[in-house]
């Protein structure tokens, strides 16, 4: 009898395997590579727009470039041209991480795209460009990258022109980046996949810029760092490299081929010499600009060139001058060096320069250092809209219309009802507190405006809205020329309003990650609600067409910091700097201790205190502000952490409870600012790291007796001892860790105000110069301990309270008790505040 034929079915299993894990393996997929307004492909990659059916709108057209012989590469001679909203939509394959590019260029053709193209960009939930345009014919491209999570079948990218403008694209990228290509795993609270990244830099440190189609198989751009970088040398190895990441066996931040390609772990910039890699201070820094108080991704490429196998090379990675990783050259068993990076979050700071660090370890036995490849991109949390509305059929217009008008009444009933109900609770004479806004806002256009507490557009002072076409007018239409400023909230414009008015437009910029809704509602409903002489009054604001703008009163002279470092103004005098303190000091003791009901600003800076044309100070940008009745009991208001980096009270970070004492801490930073003409946080990386931090370095040097070192040398000479040294006692009592060892705003306003006299020499002097008066004639106010300020009175409003001329002068009586060294007087003084601070007895 035959035995049964027996087939092993092991080997055509392993071959399966394999054929399983090969179809897996990522390869860049051949779409969507589009040439826009093409009727021809560009290249061996885009393909033309025609190929592909794309519904636009009517009024859409396509346009080519006059002159064929032009430089101008195929890819950017057409383009597709959106006189009104227009969409591209596209099906998605497989969910997840994608890229998208969008090429612009403003070639010669029969319309002038650099000039009448100014528009918006977003995809579902999310704006990509807002306000865009080419400022002026450029012979290059420009690309906007972007990297976003699509968790839908299908997907679009909305154009909308702004009034009276066009949009238009050259081409558009689309495809599926690789798995685990990002990670939420390190951010904390902020969900990378729940955001869009832009791209800001990607630098091929140490070596020449990369063809994008030829060097990188995501066809990413990746240029030169010299433009960028301090100290370090370059260093090329022609060393064959090994991606761990290929190897399931390592689990890590090892890297990829799609990671970073071989070209920029072939290169890297590395220590100068020897002799410098001796020297714990040394580093290599890479400055870059930013927008200001915006939140980055940013990924550092490594691939040790540099050490030999025997040992593992230590040193640190900072983000300005700040620890932020100990990086240890990764080696494989056999001692082969392996490409690996690091991804970590970046919060930018008001200086629009983000400092990024590589030096060496003190415990390293080798002195060295290096970084392969830098990337920097904008987290984007700023919420689009959904889509863009197609023109609706025929057939169910009338039918939508009825619709509108119904809901339309319906919320015309629903608003009667609240204002009645609020009219009825003002007639019984109820305050309506005002309670902190929900920080998270959301949806699009004017739904934006919602909250937890239902619109808030209903609490906003009406009586100060602004046209936004009066804006635009009073603007030039937002010229770049009349940009006099720019922070997190967007640009600010120099303006002057139909009645001759000048202001200052602050305008939001929808699409970056900077304040939002919820700072523009609490700019309005604080400075709506107080006025006062150091307080910077709003003027009016607009909400029209998904805009925030706030308009300011014009303050001449600009910032306090525009004035004691970094520019070309001419430098503050002592007794300048002493009145200016005492101006912000009396503007945040109103908001603290006024009638207001307490209100703690939670962003004191110096870049916060604005100059008028008579270096009158006034504290400004109440965006991050909170409220409450605060109290013994209940001293402080629970709530998470925002303040800027070198300002931040350090026991409101640990404690996450704000207090008034907050401001303190900040404005006691200031101060040490306006004595020492240096920033909060140093970005020199000149500048030894124990010096990084001013409050620190500072009560360091006071307590070591040489704080004269570090004060500024153009108005040491000019400094009465007596009066700095109550100044740094001051300074000394505002930065303490503990806030309850911290004075109230209203005794650092008395101390500055006594810092002051003794800068004068001011003296008590009688009436009568021949009065035989018991007050000693020439009794000096250095022996005064207590005098209350006229700024400290809890009054609504220090115009109320005192009377202003226009020299700007105050008078007012008070009824004082003064301690004396040697005995005590009671009375009535009369003093008087400006050019002399004289004391009468009366």
């Amino acid at each position: 009898m035959e035995e049964p034929l027996q087939i092993s079915l092991f080997p055509l299993l392993l071959l399966l395997q394999s054929l399983l894990v090969l179809s897996l393996e990522y390869s860049v997929p051949d779409k969507y590579f589009i040439n826009c307004g093409s009727k021809t492909n560009a290249g061996d990659n885009f393909v033309a727009e025609s190929s592909i059916r794309f519904r636009f709108p009517k009024d859409s057209f396509t346009d080519a470039e006059d002159n064929k012989s032009s430089t101008a590469p195929p890819l950017y001679r057409t383009a597709r041209i959106f006189p009104s909203s227009s969409t591209y939509k596209f099906g998605v394959d497989q969910r997840g991480y994608h890229l998208v590019r969008l090429h612009f260029y403003a070639f010669s053709s029969s319309r002038n795209l650099s000039a009448t193209a100014r528009f918006d960009v977003s995809v579902p939930g999310f704006w990509l460009l807002r306000n865009f345009t080419l400022e002026k014919y450029s012979n290059s491209a420009r690309v906007e990258e972007f990297y976003l999570n699509i968790d839908n079948d299908s997907f679009q990218i909305d154009f909308r022109p702004l009034e009276s403008h066009i949009a238009f694209v050259n081409a558009i990228e689309l495809f599926r980046l690789p798995d685990n290509f990002i990670s939420d795993d390190f951010t904390g609270d902020i969900h990378i996949s729940s955001s869009v990244l832009h791209t800001s830099y990607r630098l091929n440190v140490g070596g020449p810029e990369l063809n994008k189609t030829e060097d990188d198989e995501l066809r990413r751009n990746w240029e030169e760092d010299d433009q960028y970088a301090i100290n370090g040398i370059k260093y090329e190895s022609s060393i064959n490299l090994k991606y761990k990441g290929d190897d399931s066996s390592y689990v890590g931040l090892a890297a990829t081929k799609f990671i970073g390609p071989d070209p920029v772990y072939r290169t890297a910039r590395v220590m100068n010499s020897k002799s410098e890699m001796d020297t714990d201070l040394f580093n290599i820094t890479w400055k870059l600009g930013v927008k200001r108080n915006t939140t980055y991704f940013v990924r550092a490429h490594f691939y040790d060139v540099t050490s030999t196998p025997v040992g593992i090379l230590k040193f640190s990675l900072y983000t300005y001058n700040n620890m932020r990783q100990l990086i240890k050259s990764e080696f494989d068993q056999n001692a082969v060096p392996f490409p690996f990076y690091y991804d970590f979050v970046v919060d930018s700071d008001e200086w629009e320069i983000m400092n990024i660090t590589v030096g060496p370890d003190k415990s390293s036995t080798i002195k060295n250092a290096f970084l392969n490849g830098l990337e920097v991109m904008e987290i984007t949390n700023t919420r689009g809209p959904s889509s863009v509305k197609e023109p609706p059929n025929q057939s169910h217009l009338h039918l939508k219309q009825g619709l509108g008008f119904g809901a339309l009444a319906v919320i015309c009933i629903l608003v009667g009802l609240i204002l009645f109900r609020k009219f009825r609770k003002d007639e019984f004479g109820k305050t309506l507190d005002w309670s902190p806004l929900n920080a998270k806002g959301g949806g699009s256009s004017h739904g934006r405006r919602g909250s937890s507490h239902g619109s808030s557009i209903a609490n906003l002072n009406l009586g100060l809205k602004i046209s936004f076409q009066e804006i635009q007018s009073a603007t030039n239409n937002f010229h770049r020329k009349r940009i006099i400023g720019k922070g997190g909230f967007g640009n600010v414009y120099k303006g002057n309003l139909k009645n001759g008015l000048k202001v200052a437009v602050k305008r939001c910029e929808p699409g970056s990650s900077g304040q939002g809704l919820p700072e523009f509602q609490a700019e309005i409903m604080v400075l709506s609600r107080i006025r006062h002489r150091h307080l910077v009054s709003l003027i009016g604001y607009c909400d029209e067409r998904s805009e925030m703008i706030l308009v300011y009163e014009y303050m001449e002279k600009g910032t306090l910091r525009d004035h004691l470092y970094n520019s070309n103004l001419p430098s503050l005098s002592w007794k300048q700097r002493l009145e200016i303190c005492i101006g912000a000091a009396r503007g945040l003791n109103y908001l603290h201790k006024g009638a207001a009901g307490g209100i703690i600003h939670r962003d004191v800076k110096s870049t916060n205190i604005l100059l008028d044309e008579n270096h009158i100070a006034k504290v400004a940008d109440f965006g991050l502000s909170r409220t409450g009745s605060l109290d013994q009991q209940q001293p402080h208001v629970t709530t998470g952490v925002k303040g800027t980096f070198g300002y931040l009270d350090p026991e409101y970070f640990r404690s996450q409870q704000l207090t008034e004492k907050s401001d303190v801490y900040s404005f006691g930073v200031v101060l040490l600012e306006v004595l020492c003409a240096r920033p909060a946080i140093a970005v020199d990386p000149a500048i030894p790291r124990e010096q990084a931090n001013l409050a620190e370095w500072g009560i360091f040097c006071k307590n070591k007796g040489t704080l004269e070192e570090i004060i500024d040398p153009t108005i040491k000479s000019q400094i009465d001892p007596k009066s700095l040294r109550r100044f740094c006692e001051t300074v000394e009592k505002c930065v303490q860790d503990d806030g309850c060892e911290r004075p109230a705003m209203g005794d650092v306003l008395w101390d500055l105000e006594y810092s002051l006299q003794l800068q004068r020499g001011a003296r008590v002097r009688k009436v009568e110069d021949d009065s035989s008066s018991t007050a000693s004639a020439s009794l000096q106010l250095a022996n005064v301990r207590r005098l209350p300020s006229l700024s400290s009175l809890d009054e609504t409003d220090d115009m109320a309270i005192l009377k202003i001329d226009e020299s700007g002068s105050a008078v007012g009586s008070v009824f004082s008790q003064m301690k004396f060294d040697d005995d005590r007087a009671f009375g009535l003084f009369q003093i008087e505040t400006r050019d002399s601070y004289t004391v009468q007895r009366i």
